[in-house]
């Protein structure tokens, strides 16, 4: 099988549409693919942060991934930080990549600009992204159109390692994931839901309560029509709500919308299926949150299984560079 490789950062709260647009693939792809997700908290560092608001965001996003369905028997499960190979590598990677190469990065531009603080690594990050991929002898990288430069960043740096110090990275392919639902902000349905809206009234956090959920599906912005109809471009906030409604119950949009007739009902058919749908992961959830040396003890045999890979990887790496092995 393929391997593939993600990584999910913990800042921001995991919502609806990460679970829907993306986590609901990466557990497919534990079946179909040789698996390896990363909670890349060592990319959390570019910006000033809280110590210990960073500790337990990385431990509860390790117990969202698992809630949802990342099964350490069948996928690699691991924290980014607990393998020092990643930040080693991330130096050599620095030194293949040019500085013109980095500065052209899209997003660094984006997050530098007007920042009162900017640090080196925002500027080098792609550089511990490209690390991060090609310790495993990734194949596919499933990502969406902002991260498709770093990823041609990635292929850029693997490419002229091989042919400056011989065969040693596998070449890594951005791919598109199997479409998953399309998850927008209730309030303003042109924006995708985003985790920086932490408990925004248009954003349904995974762990909200279904008194929240429901709240905020009561308030979701629609339109002046009447009509149920799917309609993106005429419709945004009702076509929104039967993505949501459709993505929730194995169903298409146009599917979700025949039988319901009034606004009020699509808002509470909605609210009560996405509740059903976060049902058992909330309880998983808290389930983990309750014992967390469960999630340690699991992230360890996923810290395991992924050094094992990334040793390997950074030794023939070390070699080919011309570094003394190690005594």
């Amino acid at each position: 099988m393929a391997r593939v490789f993600s990584g999910i950062k913990p800042t921001g709260s995991v919502h609806l549409g990460n679970l829907l647009g993306a986590l609901r693939n990466w557990v497919a792809m534990q079946d179909e693919a040789d698996a390896v997700y990363c909670v890349v908290d060592l990319h959390a560092l570019t910006v000033p942060h809280d110590p210990d608001e960073l500790r337990a965001a990385t431990r509860s996003l390790a117990q969202v991934l698992f809630a949802v369905g990342l099964d350490p028997d069948r996928s690699t499960v691991f924290v980014q930080g607990h393998l020092t190979e990643h930040a080693e590598c991330a130096w050599i990677m620095e030194c293949t990549a040019s500085f013109g190469e980095l500065r052209r990065m899209t997003q660094f531009k984006d997050k530098s600009d007007g920042a009162d603080f900017v640090s080196g690594g925002l500027f080098t990050y792609p550089a511990l992204q490209a690390a991060d991929i090609l310790l495993y002898d990734t194949d596919q990288v499933p990502v969406g159109e902002d991260q498709r430069q770093h990823i041609e960043l990635a292929r850029d740096i693997a490419v002229r390692f091989n042919g400056r110090y011989g065969e040693t990275f596998v070449v890594p392919e951005a791919v598109i994931p199997p479409a998953g639902a399309r998850v927008m902000d209730l309030q303003h349905p042109e924006n995708k839901m985003s985790k920086s809206d932490d408990g925004a009234a248009g954003t349904i956090l995974l762990l909200d309560d279904p008194a929240a959920i429901d709240r905020k599906f009561k308030r979701a912005v629609t339109d002046s029509e009447t009509e149920v109809r799917y309609d993106p471009a005429g419709k945004p906030g009702v076509s929104n709500l039967l993505s949501i409604l459709g993505a929730a119950t194995g169903r298409s949009p146009a599917e979700a919308a025949v039988g319901i007739e009034r606004y009020g009902d699509l808002k509470a058919a909605t609210a009560e299926a996405v509740i059903e749908v976060l049902r058992p992961v909330q309880e998983r959830y808290h389930e983990l949150a309750a014992d967390p040396a469960e999630t340690d003890r699991l992230l360890a045999v996923g810290a395991d299984k992924a050094r094992a890979v990334a040793s390997a990887t950074l030794d023939r790496v070390r070699t080919n560079l011309g570094l003394l092995p190690r005594t």
